[in-house]
């Protein structure tokens, strides 16, 4: 898998002190409340399981699954379609949504939305990594752990074709490998 990649964005280490940091700022900032923390499966797994043990609240965890994408492809559809929908009912509830990234943001506005119709207490977004100069709505994370360059990212939960997921640092893959 290491021959694939161009190099390391970011590392290990800088990856458990960020999300300690998050961990600690969502903690502060809902204090006293419960959290109903949303995964948006499947790249956020990684982040989120790490976040969650760094968040010090009572909380409570769901999944939803959307996807614009569609196989070994590093361009959205644009088509959001739900693969996953919550188990539970949200209304009044403080909702944490925990994403990978944040690139043209097209795919979590369209959940927002529908997440809002839902009539939640609150909603906020955490996302490990942002790609603001690809973003094509006006949407910004709550909470962010990275701002990175317009490359072509894997590992700590991204994919590629569902491969690298399971690196412990973020890295750039080769161009070669997807075009």
């Amino acid at each position: 898998m290491e021959r694939d990649l161009q190099k390391v964005l970011i590392a290990e280490e800088e990856i458990r002190i960020k999300v300690r940091e998050l961990g600690e700022i969502i903690t502060r900032d809902y204090q006293g409340q419960e959290l109903l923390v949303v995964g948006i499966l499947k790249g956020s797994v990684v982040f989120m399981g790490d976040l969650i043990r760094e968040i010090k609240l009572p909380l409570q965890i769901d999944f939803m699954e959307v996807s614009s994408y569609g196989g070994k492809t590093t361009e959205s559809s644009g088509a959001v379609r739900i693969l996953k929908d919550l188990e539970r009912n949200v209304e009044g509830q403080n909702i944490l949504i925990v994403e990978d990234i944040i690139d043209t943001g097209l795919t979590l506005s369209y959940l927002l939305d529908i997440l809002r119709a839902r009539k939640p207490g609150s909603i906020k977004v955490c996302t490990f990594l942002n790609k603001p100069s690809r973003r094509k709505v006006n949407l910004q994370a709550d909470y962010n752990g990275y701002d990175i360059p317009d490359e072509f990212v894997v590992g700590y939960g991204l994919d590629y074709g569902e491969h690298y997921r399971n690196l412990p640092y973020v890295a750039v893959l080769k161009p070669e490998m997807y075009t």
